[in-house]
């Protein structure tokens, strides 16, 4: 299938499994998505959802224990050819991230080495995919610490990752990912450890730095408030498979998914009134080795009937807006 010339990737029927043989159990069911170039798409949902698998299906990082079952997953590099990154040998993943693809993970203290510079680690990147001279990988390791607003950037290139604050050493992980201009960055809960006011500080670090590189983003989080901050597309994941996926004004404004009903239900408002609580969803995310039957939702879920127990699948209850759900809700509470 080609990829249209709008598109940045396409993931099409993508299942991961882990383990070998009748021991084997599948971590992604038939997961499928569209990202538009210049675009922000978040993967949402708790943790064992499938969302960072999914990531590291990717950039071909999945432990020795996983493997790509079946599934496509095509991505336009910058000279308009297509390739299935499925269907990449390790050489060929290796050349593909820097300049094609980039990842900021979750936790920046257990991404960078604690025994080099940062400057050195952002510029390894260069060493890697462009032959360039030291003076040269100096340069850019600056001019690129100056981009992400880190002041004094000379001085803090010759700096270990422990003398910088938590949101220092994030702006390097973005430093490091976007070095080699890559079209695609995929973002793994990039905020999570930082405090409300260094994370509103990186979220709109990210979207000065998109607009300014027209790059595409993959961020993935749990937190909704940020999904709606960031994204341009939502897919919502459970129990390792899209269950929903919208715009993101259309899925805050017809939620059509009883579960992301239930993630929206149970975010802090400033609206609530004396003794109103939060609404949790009940239970917990099912072990990938024991899947109900039908909707994996369905054990969790207040709207659950007889025939949520037969298999269901991603359908357009509207334009541009699916549901797995054999209801569709459209904004019902």
């Amino acid at each position: 299938m080609q990829t249209p010339d709008d598109t940045i990737l396409s993931v099409e029927g993508l299942r991961v499994g882990f383990g070998r043989g009748a021991a084997t159990v599948t971590a992604l069911r038939d997961v499928s998505f569209t990202l538009g170039r210049g675009k922000t798409l978040a993967l949402v949902g708790e943790s064992g959802s499938g969302k960072s698998v999914t990531s590291l299906a990717l950039m071909g990082l999945l432990p020795p224990s996983g493997r790509i079952l079946s599934g496509r997953l095509n991505f336009r590099r910058s000279d308009g050819t297509v390739v299935d990154l499925a269907g990449l040998d390790a050489a060929g993943y290796r050349a593909m991230r820097g300049p094609g693809i980039s990842m900021i993970f979750q936790e920046p203290m257990s991404s960078l080495n604690p025994l080099f510079t940062v400057g050195d680690q952002i510029g390894e990147m260069l060493l890697l995919h462009e032959n360039v001279s030291s003076a040269q990988r100096d340069k850019r390791v600056i001019e690129m610490l100056e981009l992400v607003e880190i002041p004094g950037a000379a001085a803090r290139a010759k700096s270990y990752p422990h003398e910088l604050s938590g949101g220092m050493r994030q702006r390097v992980m973005i430093a490091m990912g976007l070095i080699c201009n890559p079209a695609l960055l995929i973002a793994d809960e990039p905020t999570t450890a930082l405090d409300v006011t260094i994370q509103a500080q990186i979220l709109d670090l990210m979207r000065r730095l998109q607009k300014e590189l027209d790059m595409s983003i993959l961020f993935i989080t749990h937190d909704m408030g940020v999904v709606a901050e960031m994204a341009d597309q939502v897919a919502v994941m459970y129990a390792g498979a899209v269950v929903e996926q919208a715009g993101v004004l259309d899925l805050f404004d017809h939620t059509r998914h009883p579960y992301t009903q239930g993630l929206l239900a149970s975010i802090p408002r400033d609206d609530l009134v004396d003794g109103e609580r939060l609404v949790p969803i009940p239970g917990s995310v099912p072990s990938l080795t024991a899947l109900p039957s039908g909707c994996a939702f369905a054990p969790r879920c207040s709207h659950a009937q007889p025939e949520c127990h037969r298999p269901v699948s991603l359908e357009e209850k509207a334009s541009g807006h699916l549901s797995a759900c054999i209801f569709d809700f459209a904004g019902a509470a």
